[in-house]
């Protein structure tokens, strides 16, 4: 078998599919995008696809080698994106070669079903406990919100206090037993993240994610030491040498990797199989399309760790296109009682419908992450 073609389609509201075809007719697929940078990842895939035109698909250890290690340059957000597009339909054609899902290839099920979570709350959270109640009601027994809108280094109380009043709403919304993550969205910087943690304790969240960017490794170490809350952070994160000093740093509770931007399924298992080493849990990034959440839940299924999963089924981002409008077979995403099934069919388990992807593809996207600023007119982060 050797590879004849890649193909990328950049479809609404804000997604890259890749499509890899070969000469004995079957064909895989893969979500390689980088919000923000579509465009740029797929140039990036086609700059890959010098490479792997001619080559044995099979061969994914291999290929994500050369793919990573054989360009001076590596790592980062757009080359790892598109790396991850790629691995995940090498996967889906291996799969769909040998009649079996990719989770069997990668040592078989630990689990049928897990556990996801709604997003109810938008960049500027507001009404989030009627959102809240709403989740709950389609049987979701978790939920996330962006904690904060922009926030100055050293802020006004009244910031935290419109923080605290809005997870208060929800807490009371939906009782005790619900899972509340709380996304600070890497906007709050080390002497308010302080502040935020301490004041949140009471609400008893599930998590609270990216208190400050990945990078501020220091402030991330003490936020952790006063805070009983569990840390979430990493979908900013691409490869495992970047996890590798927030593993042994200590300072995170549960890692995010995106298996569409770090690396694709072959380097997100090695990247969960680290975190089970330092008794850290696995809750996978993904307000992505179909094909991402796929890929996504052939790896929850083989990895331990993995408690739950993000997933962007009505998130405030799909407005011109939803979750399921890319599939030909959408309920093979069996959302149950706050979980969903983990696809049995052969690769990664789903059947894209090519015909509406080219179709949606003539229209496209050019979609940018907002700019903030602050009163004083100073950038603020999104």
């Amino acid at each position: 078998m050797k590879i004849t073609r890649l193909t990328t389609f950049i479809v609404p509201p804000r997604w890259c599919f890749l499509k890899i075809e070969t000469d004995e007719g079957i064909t895989g697929w893969g979500e390689p995008v980088l919000e923000g940078r579509a465009h740029t990842v797929a140039a990036a895939v086609d700059e890959l696809a010098d490479y792997l035109v001619g080559k044995d698909p099979r061969h994914i250890e291999d290929h994500w080698t050369v793919l990573y290690r054989g360009g001076f340059y590596r790592g980062g957000g757009v080359h790892m994106s598109a790396l991850a597009g790629i691995d995940q339909a090498l996967w889906d054609i291996k799969g769909k070669a040998l009649g079996v899902p990719v989770s069997e290839l990668l040592g078989g099920n630990v689990r049928s079903h897990i556990k996801v979570y709604s997003w109810i709350g938008g960049d500027r959270p507001s009404e989030t406990a009627a959102a809240a109640q709403a989740a709950v009601a389609r049987g979701f027994t978790a939920v996330k919100m962006n904690g904060t809108e922009e926030m100055q280094y050293v802020d006004s109380y009244d910031k935290v206090e419109r923080c605290l009043q809005n997870v208060a709403a929800v807490r009371e919304a939906v009782g005790p037993n619900v899972g509340i993550g709380v996304d600070f969205h890497g906007r709050v910087h080390r002497p308010m993240a302080k502040v935020l943690v301490k004041e949140l304790e009471p609400y008893k969240l599930m998590f609270i994610e990216e208190p400050v960017l990945s990078e501020h490794e220091e402030a991330l170490k003490e936020i952790a030491r006063i805070s009983s809350t569990p840390i979430a952070l990493g979908e900013r994160l691409y490869s495992r040498w970047d996890f590798k000093r927030v593993l042994q740093g200590g300072y995170a509770d549960i890692i995010q990797p995106d298996p569409s931007h770090a690396g694709g399924i072959t380097e997100t298992r090695k990247i969960a199989s680290m975190a089970e080493a330092y008794d850290v849990a696995l809750a996978l990034h993904c307000p992505l399309g179909p094909i991402a959440l796929a890929a996504n839940l052939q790896l929850d299924a083989v990895c331990y760790n993995a408690f739950i999963q993000e997933q962007s089924l009505g998130i405030h981002y799909n407005q011109a296109n939803d979750l399921m409008d890319y599939v030909s077979n959408p309920r093979v995403f069996a959302y149950q009682d706050g979980m969903v099934a983990i696809p049995t069919g052969p690769g990664l388990g789903i059947e894209v419908n090519e015909d509406y992807v080219r179709e949606r593809a003539q229209e496209g996207h050019r979609w940018r992450n907002p700019v903030w600023r602050h009163r004083d007119g100073s950038f603020a982060e999104w």
